[in-house]
């Protein structure tokens, strides 16, 4: 029998909508060049123009490895947008579809159309207190 947590590619639907962990960190900066030497200088952050990756392996799954993204933003970048706060976080999700179709029938506001690309599907959402929230379905 599959287990319904976790994805397999013949169940799709037996797969539980709902966030796994957090798949980025991204925040305003008034200088993301120099915010990320600063990181780099500073706290040994390996970076690049994107900012920094860290990876990890699942408790449940250790063949697994999962990215989190940090990424310093030029303040003021409409990829928050509607959002007004400084700070955007990315879930790690799973059955993206599923959640949602959920998220729409809780009244919650889904920003625009799943995308799908190699590393994954995304989609964007308001939370209660008006935070844009990337949700990613990781490839």
């Amino acid at each position: 029998m599959a287990d319904p947590q976790n994805e397999t590619p013949n169940e799709p639907a037996t797969i539980t909508p709902k966030v796994m962990g957090i798949g980025g960190i991204f925040f305003f900066s008034d200088n993301p060049q120099e915010t990320r030497e600063w990181y780099a200088n500073n706290l040994g952050l390996e970076v690049n123009d994107w900012g920094s990756t860290f990876e990890s392996r699942s408790v449940d799954k250790p063949e697994e490895v999962n990215s989190l993204q940090w990424s310093p933003f030029q303040t003021g970048s409409d990829y928050f947008a509607p959002s007004t706060k400084g700070f955007m976080i990315n879930y790690r999700v799973q059955n993206i579809e599923g959640l949602v179709a959920q998220l729409k029938a809780n009244g919650v506001t889904v920003l625009d159309d799943i995308a799908s690309y190699d590393y994954g599907k995304f989609v964007h959402i308001l939370d209660a207190d008006g935070n844009k929230v990337e949700l990613w379905e990781p490839a």
